[in-house]
Parts: structure tokens; C-alpha cells; sequence
């Protein structure tokens, strides 16, 4: 696989790609972003993974990656030093696909990488034939991939939509949170949990409805049905 890694430390990004080569990945190194998005132009180089620094030298990262989204379905992993959830669902916002907060396990950085190229090739989870979900005023229309409230566009990232559309199949239904990881990041890793709560946090955002998504508490999430 060909992997784009943003990174403007040199020394970093040496020791970073030889550990990614020694595991297969083709890497080309980007040291701003502007080279970064250079890179990606045209969609067809054909990389599987942008790993994106937030600390860059040119632009702020944040302002990166929605740049990149603009141009190019290529999943992105932040990695950042930013751990608090604001920063994580903002990232989520701008159509980042995943993030690894510094310091990181190597074998997790792997583990993630992994996962979220697995996953963009089959990521829609199972609709049973329906080509639309109506729950109140909330719409998610499954061939396009879209979801409106009150008929105005709701902006979601493809696993923020995988999620959504998977919970919205039986409101009302807990679904396990071990279940959840499976279906949506087609993955068993255990450190997806952590992805799995910033999402549904986002999703609760994005669609201003809090109390859409429900916790339950040691087990998982269950949609709750708002009125018509």
C-alpha cells in the first residue's frame, strides 16, 4: 500500500518510514502541507493512507486535512498531541477518518492504518434492500449516503454515516459495542473503543439531537426514535 505521511520533523519521519516499509507500505514523505497536497493531486497517485501531523510548519493541520477532503477520498489519520475530545470531534468534523494522539504504541499506529484501509473498500454496513431511513425528522438516504434534518443536509464523515445508518436500522435496539466495531470498522482491535465514543459524540453534534444516540451504560448505544 502507498502511504502519504506529513511530517515535518526529518528525523521522525525517517524512523517512521522504515518501520512503515518494513511492514510493506510504500511511503512518500510530505514536509508541509502544501507539499502534502501537491502530492495528492491527481487523486489517481493512488495512495491508501494519509497519516497527517497537525504540527506543521505552513498550515495549520486542521486547516490540512480539510483540504485534502476537498480533493481526494484517501483516508486520513491525524496523529496529534491534542487528547481532549473537542479537538478529536473536530478533527472528526473536517472529515478525518481516524487520529493517533502522541505519544502512540508503533503496533497501534499499524493496527489503525490497517483498519481504516480495510474498510473504505466495503465500509457500507448491511440496509436490508431499503433505500431510505426516516426516524422524526431525520432522513439517511443509504444509496446516496446522505442524511438531512428538517430537510437541511447533514455533513457526515463516511464512518460517522456507517454508524448512524447502522443504529438507525433497529431504533430501539442495543447495539453491543464489541458489534458496532465489527460491523462498522470491520475490525476486533480492542483500541477502537475509544474511536467508537469521539463518533457518536460528533454525530450527536453535527445532528443537534443529544439524546439520538443513547448510552447504555457497559454495553453499547441504542438509537432512540425522536417523534415525527
Amino acid at each position: 500500500m502507498r502511504l502519504l505521511l506529513v511530517e515535518d520533523d526529518n528525523h521522525v519521519a525517517a524512523a517512521l518510514s522504515a518501520v512503515l516499509a518494513r511492514h510493506g507500505f510504500d511511503v512518500t514523505h510530505a514536509r508541509s502541507g502544501e507539499e502534502a497536497l501537491q502530492a495528492l493531486v491527481p487523486e489517481s497517485a493512488g495512495f491508501g493512507v494519509v497519516l497527517l501531523d497537525l504540527g506543521l510548519p505552513d498550515q495549520d493541520g486542521y486547516e490540512v486535512c480539510g483540504k485534502i477532503r476537498k480533493r481526494t477520498s484517501t483516508p486520513v489519520i491525524m496523529v496529534t498531541a491534542r487528547a481532549d475530545v473537542r479537538s478529536r470531534i473536530h478533527g472528526l468534523n473536517l472529515g478525518a477518518d481516524d487520529y493517533v494522539v502522541k505519544p502512540y504504541d508503533t503496533g497501534e499506529l499499524l493496527a489503525r492504518i490497517h483498519a481504516v484501509s480495510r474498510r473504505t473498500v466495503h465500509e457500507e454496513p448491511s440496509t436490508g434492500g431499503e433505500d431510505a431511513l426516516h426516524l422524526g425528522s431525520v432522513r439517511i438516504e443509504l444509496p446516496t449516503r446522505q442524511v438531512s434534518v428538517d430537510g437541511a443536509t447533514i455533513q457526515l464523515t463516511r464512518k460517522e454515516f456507517d454508524l448512524l445508518a447502522l443504529l438507525a436500522q433497529r431504533p430501539g435496539v442495543v447495539f453491543r459495542r464489541e458489534q458496532i466495531i465489527s460491523e462498522v470498522w470491520r475490525t476486533s482491535w480492542e483500541g477502537t473503543g475509544r474511536t467508537l465514543e469521539v463518533h457518536v459524540a460528533s454525530l450527536r453534534a453535527k445532528l443537534r439531537m443529544p439524546a439520538l444516540i443513547e448510552t447504555v451504560r457497559g454495553v453499547g448505544y441504542r438509537l432512540v426514535a425522536p417523534a415525527a
